[in-house]
């Protein structure tokens, strides 16, 4: 870009732009999303980029919107298209009246991502062009503690969530050259799980709270602000360990599920976790009854 070191404040983030990337600074007041203040800072080089928008937003803003390359981020790879966009960290809300200001940046980062490749070969990322959060990252789940330490990620189990499944098989370690990928699931969904995906045709369970490879999110555990950092980083730990998928291999295969009836004791403490989610209006009505049936007929 023509003007290295130009900045442009938004609301909850700032974005640097630099003569080959863009540093997006974001804020760490008590409005601003946790993911943000869990990131802190990201530098975007140009090349991961693939266009740039600005819109109209709400409430008398507009939104400047860096979209990147799909394969750049480990983080939006994670994500998988999961994120609300209050979350996402490539949206810069402004107020409407930047809105002159904001288009002639959007110009310049547009004329700076034409002379990295024209629109026209911008494919898909080989590699990650944008860093993953550092390690040593750790958070709770509803059945665990998930550690990573850069080379290994390591799952112990709670007593009072995880499935006797996951008690018989022990807590577990993973090098990260075991692994080909990893799944993520929302917390703010029900049934959100990050699960680790192994090389070979190892058979994994295809619920995430029988999988000892898989921790389970409920209320207030794995929240996005640390579960997705926690998956980025593997992500891009097992790409670099590796060789990756090809990305047009389509989607990831769904692990086959194991014959037999679930256990009993699992699917009421299933139950119980759904009746919170319930009690706390984070479930609707015919949701809770919907999947209590669902439960209950594995039995």
């Amino acid at each position: 870009m023509k003007h290295m070191g130009d900045v442009l404040a938004g609301i909850h983030a700032t974005w640097e732009f630099e003569s080959d990337s863009v540093l997006i600074r974001f804020e760490r007041g008590i409005r601003t999303p946790k993911l943000f203040q869990a990131l802190r800072e990201r530098r975007v080089p140009h090349e991961a980029l693939a266009s740039v928008t600005l819109t109209p937003g709400r409430r008398g803003t507009v939104v400047l919107h860096a979209v990147p390359r799909p394969g750049a981020d480990p983080l939006m790879e994670a994500a998988a298209g999961q994120l609300k966009d209050t979350c996402d960290p490539y949206r810069l809300v402004l107020p409407a009246e930047r809105e002159t200001l904001a288009e002639y940046y959007a110009d310049e980062l547009r004329a700076a991502i034409t002379s990295t490749a024209p629109p026209d070969e911008r494919e898909p990322a080989d590699r990650y062009l944008v860093d993953p959060p550092p390690a040593p990252l750790h958070f709770k789940a509803y059945d665990g503690k998930a550690s990573f330490d850069g080379s290994k990620v390591s799952f112990r189990w709670f007593w009072t969530g995880a499935s006797s499944a996951k008690w018989k098989a022990g807590d577990q370690r993973f090098a990260v050259t075991e692994l080909c990928g990893v799944q993520w699931r929302s917390p703010e969904v029900f049934d959100g799980y990050l699960r680790l995906l192994r090389r070979g045709d190892q058979e994994q369970p295809a619920q995430a709270d029988r999988d000892p490879a898989a921790v389970v999110f409920g209320l207030g555990y794995g929240p996005v602000h640390e579960s997705l950092p926690f998956a980025a980083a593997v992500l891009a730990a097992v790409r670099t360990s590796g060789p990756a998928p090809a990305l047009d291999s389509g989607p990831v295969p769904v692990p086959v599920m194991a014959s037999g009836r679930r256990d009993p004791a699992d699917i009421a403490e299933r139950i119980r976790h759904l009746g919170e989610l319930h009690e706390a209006g984070l479930v609707t009505d015919d949701e809770f009854s919907a999947k209590k049936a669902e439960l209950l007929a594995e039995l």
